[in-house]
């Protein structure tokens, strides 16, 4: 199993602003939320900041007295109710923890960003930059670094013209001759070199999209295989149960995106008719649009698949959600109507023997047709794998191929592709009594007939 290397933390804070419209489950679940991606790039978070408003504040996102007490905070000064002999809520303000960062749970305008950052003192990222951020750090294949640069630079667009205010008249100059005349303007320039970089990076994303299904399409004709796609939410365990279906040595961290290309692998033990599994990015509440756009390329892999295992974590309160999120991208992409499999995973993080029970038994009640486990047990990995055979075997066609004597060199394909039940022979050749798909059923009687 490949593992992190240690990181060195650093220390942040957490702005958030409750809208009437949210709950306050759903606002605790976010903050966590984001809490988990600063973990990821390597944050802890120290003090979290909520103010409850009816909108944010046009100028700096949080209202005048939070990022106040902000300021205090990351400055070491102390908080007004630390004047009075209280302590705050979480974090101390005594200086001996050194904030580098601010992370905001929305995506914010950039002169909100500017404003707040001038105010606190600290660099402020919003949600979309702290998602941006990771992708980048961990996307691997040449195709995900394509699809991350272009959410980049469609993020960064727009905060050109506030990149423009903060470096004055000299951001605004034109580029005619001698800087006098007609000309674009710095910041024009830097747009339109964007707008010119995203296209090329499209250009290559479409080039390399049409080669990915030019290659699936010759392999699924060739081997005719039955695939599955792993489907949900990040750290829901989908990289820890792929390596337990497929032996395989996948990265498993305990990080949001720890992964974010596709990984494909035979399932083990192999079986009639041969499975791939499918890897595929998680999802996220609020992920950018631009992402979920830029990534449809990876996810289209459950487009693909005959059946998606939809992983969701079993140990969170909050798992509604995760469905909601997982279906509403699904949807979105046009794998709505794709059969699949929910699987609650991580049961064994529920409390005692007596509480997972409790869960495993809420969650078979409400979902019948579900599979609740663990991808750490043995039996239940087990389990999980017979059910995915099981799906496919329910389309195997039971026929009696004949192989004649002079295309004996086709009995080892037989074997390896047909679940054999019977064979026996006579002075012509031999009979085969097989279970297979209607596909490799096909193929095997033209190559018998090609050869015979």
């Amino acid at each position: 199993m490949q593992t992190e290397p240690h990181e060195k933390r650093k220390a942040a804070v957490i702005a958030a602003v409750q809208l009437p419209s949210v709950n306050d489950v759903e606002f605790q679940a976010s903050i966590a939320e984001l809490r988990d991606l600063a973990k990821t790039l390597g944050f802890d978070i120290v003090r979290t900041f909520t103010q409850k408003r009816i909108r944010f504040d046009a100028g700096a996102y949080l209202g005048d007295g939070k990022r106040d007490e902000m300021r205090r905070f990351i400055s070491g000064e102390p908080a007004v109710d630390e004047e009075a002999g209280e302590s705050p809520a979480d974090g101390s303000a005594d200086g001996s923890v050194r904030v580098e960062a601010v992370f905001v749970d929305h995506e914010i305008s950039p002169s909100q960003a500017r404003n707040l950052e001038k105010e606190v003192g600290a660099e402020v990222s919003d949600r979309t930059m702290v998602i941006l951020e990771i992708f980048h750090r961990n996307a691997r294949s040449r195709a995900a670094r394509a699809q991350v640069e272009i959410a980049r630079l469609a993020y960064m667009a727009p905060r050109l013209r506030e990149a423009a205010k903060i470096a004055g008249p000299q951001g605004r100059q034109r580029s005619g001759t001698g800087g006098r005349g007609a000309g674009e303007s710095h910041t024009e320039l830097d747009r339109r070199k964007l707008r010119d970089r995203i296209s090329e990076l499209k250009k290559e994303i479409a080039a390399m999209d049409a080669e990915r299904k030019t290659q699936r399409s010759r392999r699924n004709e060739r081997e005719e295989l039955a695939t599955v796609a792993l489907v949900g939410y990040t750290n829901a365990g989908k990289s820890t149960l792929m390596r337990a279906l497929t032996g395989s040595d996948v990265l498993v961290a305990d990080k949001l995106f720890a992964t974010l290309d596709t990984t494909v692998r035979a399932l083990q033990p192999e079986s009639t008719p041969r499975i791939l599994v499918t890897d595929t990015v998680g999802f996220i509440k609020n992920l950018p649009h631009g992402l979920v756009a830029s990534f449809k390329s990876t996810l289209e892999e459950a487009l693909d698949a005959s059946l998606l295992l939809h992983v969701i974590d079993a140990s969170d309160p909050g798992f509604e959600r995760q469905l909601e999120v997982t279906d509403g991208v699904l949807a979105e992409i046009g794998a709505a109507e794709v059969p699949k499999i929910r699987v609650f995973n991580k049961i064994d993080q529920v409390g005692d023997a007596a509480a997972q029970a409790e869960r495993e038994a809420a969650l078979r009640e409400r979902y019948p047709e579900c599979i609740v486990m663990s991808a750490r047990r043995a039996d239940d990995v087990a389990t999980l794998h017979a059910a995915i055979v099981g799906f496919f075997r329910k389309s195997l066609v039971e026929v009696e191929l004949f192989l004649p004597w002079s295309a004996q060199q086709l009995r080892g394909e037989i074997f390896a592709r047909c679940e054999v039940v019977e064979e026996r022979a006579d002075n012509d050749g031999a009979f085969f009594l097989v279970r297979s798909d209607q596909a490799t059923l096909n193929g095997l009687r033209a190559q018998i007939g090609q050869t015979s």
